[in-house]
């Protein structure tokens, strides 16, 4: 396992982060003992951050994990969110943040998290970002029931303005530095490099995309986006390798990202993208990729407040 910096927090990062938003039941059922196992897989390969939020299966996801988690809090590193608790649910009220934060360490069997974030802030009046969540985050790390605190979200643009504006210690953002996805690249990454805030990215396999598996009913990609799947999958084959190995590699060699973040919760799912953690990409197949996808990069959709959509 390679680790990174998580910024300014110090903290060392397995640049393969697990994303237990799975566990919730999000994409399909799953069994929790088979969760289990897959995390407890994880942590003896050297996966050290785990990423969750109450919001994944409506707080099923952290129970379970807390249940996987229970005697190896000293090995991780935790982090969990708040503010998003059902799909058109947001509360980043100070009340709401202070209950949320006890709330989560009951269901992770923990008296602390390493790294507590505000969860799609895109989607809330901007002011109450700044002048409500942002001092209770703050209040909740001085009470030591979290060590660090930090922003989440889908526009990569908004992510940056907000983090100019209230100096997070993490960033995380989704969907933005993939096979289809660099847009994280043009404003992001720059600016974590001058604040020294720490950049995570999450979904490099675009929610099933650039996989073999079968794509959500709710995914908003454009159709010709989509289209994509089948004929990249067809062109890995021909290399005698997985697309999904090849999206996961590239994402995780980004040398100024701290950790991919990615969903998982079986066993055998776990085994393959550690795995992918000794893969070498093939040169002529990466390029031939780019070239397949440089018609349709960057067609991302924006999700959140049309205020905020900068």
């Amino acid at each position: 396992m390679q680790y990174r910096t998580l910024g300014k927090t110090g903290l060392e990062v397995s640049i393969l982060g697990f994303g237990a938003s799975p566990l919730g039941n999000v994409f399909d059922p799953v069994d929790e003992k088979e969760g289990i196992s897959a995390v407890h897989y994880a942590l003896d390969q050297g996966v050290n951050f785990f990423d969750v939020s109450p919001f994944y299966g409506l707080t099923l996801a952290e129970s379970r994990l807390g249940k996987a988690l229970e005697g190896s809090r000293k090995d991780i590193i935790l982090a969990s969110k708040c503010g998003r608790y059902d799909l058109q649910h947001f509360d980043f009220s100070r009340k709401k943040i202070l209950q949320s934060i006890d709330e989560s360490l009951v269901r992770l069997k923990t008296d602390y998290l390493d790294l507590f974030q505000m969860h799609d802030i895109e989607f809330v009046d901007k002011q109450i970002i700044l002048e409500e969540a942002v001092p209770a985050m703050q209040e909740v790390v001085a009470s030591g029931k979290a060590r660090f605190w930090g922003i989440t979200g889908l526009p990569v643009r908004y992510l940056a303005q907000i983090a100019r504006e209230t100096n997070p210690d993490t960033v995380l953002s989704w969907g933005h530095y993939n096979l289809l996805e660099d847009e994280i690249n043009e404003e992001l990454v720059p600016l974590s490099l001058e604040m020294e805030f720490g950049l995570m990215n999450a979904a490099p396999l675009m929610q099933r995309i650039l996989s073999d598996g079968t794509l959500p009913p709710w995914h908003r990609s454009p159709p010709e986006v989509k289209a994509m799947q089948p004929i990249l999958l067809e062109l890995c084959k021909s290399y005698g390798v997985r697309l999904s190995d090849v999206a996961l590699r590239y994402a995780m060699d980004h040398p100024y990202i701290a950790t991919t973040i990615i969903g998982m919760c079986e066993l055998e799912v776990v085994k393959q993208n550690v795995a992918a953690l000794d893969f070498e990409i093939p040169e002529v197949l990466l390029e031939k990729i780019e070239t397949l996808l440089a018609p349709v990069k960057n067609r991302m959709w924006f999700e959140g407040k049309e205020e905020n959509n900068i």
